[in-house]
């Protein structure tokens, strides 16, 4: 089901609509080198075909996971038999008849998977326009892609599918005779079609894949919500990755909903993490991190609590783990907060940075010889039944900080 054509492809109309920047590229016949950067399942690869089949280019197509730099050179010797191919004379390149200068694209799924090293080889012959790159990513390029290489490309942009974009798909399946399932003559159910779009995530190829389980493995004519339930049961939750954008979005809800002790939302966020098959470690060490952090001196046994769900994780693991991170999340989303203790460092972290090595008071230092204690250490410090510390006046801080206050009581 592969759209063939521009006008075939559905979703991100905001590149390929009427009048926008990727159909006037292609209608123009003039491609640059480009990232893009969008969900699983968005549409990535088959618009980086589409261009490429427009302009008829080599095109060459590698992933980032298992390919490296000698498959990356063999294509680079390739594009360069391209460039030098004289019309007149044409000849055959790697078995192929070649009439003429071809534009050569290369197309790198997950190129996020390539290392520095392996990106900075790439450089080279796309800033000579030797190959013309498209790269495909679920990560945000900015931390991903080198920057000599991101400046020599444009990034786009690629939204999820829509349920009504997604519906459509579908539908173009079950008609379909010669790409799709056409001729197996099944109808979908309403509520069948609305659980596929939604346990698809908005990943297209998720869901088709399902859509021709449930065609091709099931005799019924007529696909039922309780088949599409039934071939999603052993998938992971949605589109979680331990690696990619979504880890990090989804940690950060978690955490700014307890911040603001929505007890539910922290719950949900927490079920998504868990049924994407995260680490509890990393959930646990989050909270021990939290109960410091936002809750603080507001109820300091906070602290005790998620260390003790630290400790039942990594006594107990999954499944019945969840059960004490569900309890820790609840308490510390219930919990009051209070950052004065975070905030306080974070002041006297800056007066460390603004004043580094100021001189420790004298009598704040240990006397050990006989040579110290005449320069005056510790002097003006005693420990006594009815005086321990310094002697009254004297500063804990150095002289410069000394009226420096960094935890502000909110009494």
């Amino acid at each position: 089901m592969r759209p063939q054509t521009l006008d075939e492809y559905v979703g991100q109309e905001h590149l390929v609509g009427q009048d926008k920047i990727l159909r006037k590229m292609l209608e123009s016949q003039t491609v640059a080198s480009m990232i893009f950067w969008g969900p699983p399942g968005s549409g990535k690869t088959t618009l980086a075909h589409l261009i490429a089949q427009s302009v008829d280019a080599d095109f060459q197509q590698l992933s980032g996971v298992t390919s490296g730099k000698a498959d990356l050179m063999k294509i680079i010797e390739r594009a360069k038999t391209h460039q030098n191919v004289i019309p007149e004379k044409a000849g055959t390149i790697s078995g192929m008849t070649a009439e003429k200068r071809k534009q050569t694209i290369i197309f790198i799924d997950e190129i996020h998977r390539w290392n520095k090293a392996q990106q900075d080889t790439l450089l080279p012959y796309v800033e000579s326009g030797l190959i013309t790159l498209i790269g495909a990513t679920t990560e945000n390029p900015s931390f991903e892609i080198i920057s000599a290489l991101l400046s020599r490309t444009r990034v786009f942009v690629l939204e999820s599918l829509s349920p009504e974009q997604l519906g459509k798909l579908i539908d173009n399946a079950l008609s379909d005779k010669k790409r799709g399932v056409g001729e197996y003559k099944k109808i979908i159910r309403p509520d069948a079609k609305e659980l596929l779009i939604r346990l698809s995530g908005g990943d297209a190829r998720i869901m088709l894949n399902a859509l021709q389980m449930a065609v091709e493995t099931f005799n019924e004519k007529t696909i039922k919500a309780e088949t599409i339930k039934e071939i999603f049961q052993t998938r992971s939750a949605g589109l979680y990755d331990k690696k990619a954008d979504e880890h990090y979005n989804i940690i950060s809800s978690y955490i700014k909903s307890m911040r603001a002790s929505q007890v539910d939302a922290a719950l949900y966020y927490l079920a998504r993490m868990i049924e994407g098959g995260e680490d509890p470690k990393f959930i646990a060490r989050r909270m021990v991190i939290f109960a410091s952090e936002d809750i603080g001196m507001a109820q300091p046994t906070a602290l005790v609590v998620a260390n003790e769900v630290f400790r039942a994780v990594e006594t107990i693991g999954y499944p019945e783990c969840a059960i004490n991170l569900a309890h820790g999340t609840v308490y510390l989303a219930k919990a009051k907060k209070d950052r004065s203790s975070i905030d306080a460092y974070a002041r006297a972290k800056e007066d460390v940075l603004n004043f580094p090595n100021e001189p420790i008071p004298l009598h704040l230092r240990n006397a050990p010889t006989k040579l110290m204690k005449n320069l005056g250490y510790a002097k003006g410090y005693s420990w006594e039944e009815d005086n321990v510390g310094a002697t009254k006046g004297l500063s804990y801080l150095p002289e410069k900080l000394k009226e420096h206050k960094y935890l502000i009581d909110k009494e």
